[in-house]
């Protein structure tokens, strides 16, 4: 690396290249995330993490960027819109209950792939104009606080939700990150744009937002459809409605969304129509099916036993239908036991 160099105007080239490259915002943060280390111990004392036991095992690496990576003097922040243009609006999905709800992020390519290429591209762009240095490239892949990051780097606001808003494009939009090495000059934190507003918390389907930026994993749709590998808790199984991936609704109610931008990247376009499709027809899949159609999506690290699971309850809650009711039925024998608790759960509310 080159001795003597103009780090504030490297700063405004990084974030020329980043926008280049496809990324709609960058910023710098410092290393300094005690306070988001404090919120995250907090929530940690309360078992709010249920089973992602991973939330606690690095301890203070999450929040002491030196500590995962030695000699980290600044971390470039970078935000990526992911909403296609053109979807049924998700709310009307919720409303049309033999229709499957996805959330948004998830119908096309998986986003930890396409943000770390660009982010490889950026390191690149970097070496190139001032030699080797050290770095390291994140995207939601190992025990970074990146809404915290991307809080100080300017990106946003962390909102009651616990999910980061932007003024301009609300908040559906992917983060990354490069700890790096360079003694950039941090960008200036985001201020606090939430006001009185507690839609999202009034909202919630399980209410698992028990307090502004307190989320209980443990009632929260995405987490009980996603990283809980158990049964879904019986008191929740209505509450979920069709939603058989994620949850969308706390940021489908935030006013900051009226102002979401359609992405650009056709990675993130809808793959299969996911995006409108019946439930039934993503229960009939065959395992063998499932890893074809979700191949290079996130969706497929749930595994297939998980997908029949959530896709049980979704059915549990659809408006009966002969075919429905048979297809549960013919899957009885084959299913595993948690995959059958469910469907036994649907079929009791379907079947008079």
């Amino acid at each position: 690396m080159q001795q003597n160099l103009d780090y504030s105007k490297l700063k405004k080239q990084i974030k020329n290249w980043a926008i280049k490259l496809g990324f709609q915002q960058a910023g710098i943060s410092d290393i300094n995330l005690s306070e988001a280390g404090q919120h995250l111990n907090d929530w940690l004392k309360k078992q709010y993490h249920g089973d992602m036991s991973y939330m606690a095992r690095h301890g203070e690496k999450r929040y002491r960027p030196e500590a995962l990576v030695p000699d980290t003097l600044s971390i470039i922040s970078v935000r990526l819109d992911y909403m296609p243009a053109g979807l049924k609006p998700y709310e009307k999905l919720t409303e049309q209950h033999n229709k499957a709800a996805i959330s948004r992020y998830a119908l096309g390519r998986d986003y930890h792939k396409v943000i770390r290429n660009k982010l490889k591209k950026l390191a690149q762009k970097i070496t190139a104009e001032i030699g080797e240095f050290g770095h390291r490239v994140f995207t939601d892949s190992a025990p970074v606080m990146e809404k915290a990051i991307a809080e100080k780097a300017g990106l946003g606001w962390i909102g009651k939700h616990s999910n980061l808003l932007n003024s301009k494009t609300g908040s559906y939009f992917f983060l990354g990150e490069i700890y790096t090495d360079l003694p950039l000059e941090p960008d200036s934190k985001q201020s606090f744009h939430c006001g009185s507003c507690t839609q999202c918390i009034q909202d919630c389907p399980t209410d698992a937002i028990v307090a502004p930026f307190q989320v209980d994993a443990k009632r929260c749709i995405s987490y009980l459809t996603i990283e809980n590998k158990g049964p879904i808790p019986l008191e929740f199984r209505a509450a979920m409605g069709n939603r058989i991936y994620g949850c969308d609704d706390c940021q489908v109610v935030c006013p900051w969304n009226k102002f979401t931008h359609n992405t650009k990247e056709q990675d993130f376009q809808p793959r299969h129509q996911l995006d409108d499709i019946e439930l039934l027809e993503l229960f009939n899949w065959s395992e063998t099916e499932f890893l074809s159609k979700t191949e290079g999506s996130p969706i497929r690290r749930i595994g297939y036993e998980a997908w029949q699971r959530n896709l049980a309850v979704g059915l549990g809650n659809a408006e009966a239908t002969d075919e429905i009711i048979q297809a549960l039925e013919d899957k009885l024998d084959s299913a595993s036991d948690l995959v059958k608790e469910h469907i036994e759960w649907a079929l009791d509310r379907l079947v008079d």
